[in-house]
């Protein structure tokens, strides 16, 4: 059972996840539970380590990941070194009483330099909870561009469609109607900047006419 504090910041952190991908800085963990002291969140985030609703991912700040919530399946296990094949996406864990839905996989989406967005057939099994309203679709992400948001190589992007985004989301980007990338969007004078969260890549830039926005990050699956 967690404490009334410790299932607030479970959900507080979830909630950020899904919308941002970013988890919460501990002063925002602080301010949203109403805490005195960031010492009051590092105890509730240990907690939650120790009950295994919760991870830190290592060598990056700001990192955490949640693994299930209250109402879910076990947390998720050991990674495994098989890697899961295109044509057969992981199966997600959940409880018998869990809605889950199928929306289609859609290939690969770069996360480093852009990639060509391939349409599949195939669907990907996902907990209805993951999922907000509006219409959604799957794509396995490529590269490592991400990282730094939490966002790595093999993970399952869920993406809600949109043709729009506000400076600072996480988008999907169709550039010349060919090629695609999974990118922070921002404006920059007349020109459009996809930002990438990993030091080791630098931003790109394009006219206006050369973007089209596909879908905003909703979540993200991962196969351990």
């Amino acid at each position: 059972m967690l404490t009334r504090k410790q299932h607030e910041l479970l959900c507080f952190i979830n909630d950020r996840l899904l919308e941002t991908g970013v988890s919460p800085s501990f002063e925002e963990m602080k301010e949203a539970l109403d805490l005195k002291s960031k010492s009051g969140v590092h105890r509730l985030i240990s907690a939650l380590e120790e009950r295994h609703f919760i991870r830190r991912l290592p060598n990056r700040a700001r990192a955490l990941e949640v693994l299930r919530m209250p109402e879910t399946a076990v947390a998720k296990s050991t990674p495994a070194p098989a890697k899961t094949s295109k044509a057969t996406p992981p199966a997600v864990p959940h409880a018998a009483n869990e809605n889950v839905l199928e929306i289609p996989l859609h290939g690969r989406i770069a996360a480093g330099m852009p990639i060509e967005a391939l349409e599949g057939q195939s669907s990907l099994s996902v907990p209805a909870a993951l999922l907000g309203p509006g219409e959604h679709y799957a794509l396995e992400v490529s590269g490592d561009s991400m990282v730094e948001a939490g966002i790595l190589d093999g993970d399952y992007a869920l993406i809600r469609r949109a043709e729009t985004a506000r400076d600072g989301e996480i988008v999907v980007a169709l550039i010349a109607d060919a090629e695609a990338t999974l990118k922070y969007f921002r404006r920059e004078g007349a020109m459009v900047r996809l930002d990438p969260a990993n030091r080791a890549y630098d931003p790109q830039r394009y006219k206006p006419d050369q973007v089209r926005i596909q879908g905003k990050l909703a979540g993200l699956l991962r196969r351990y």
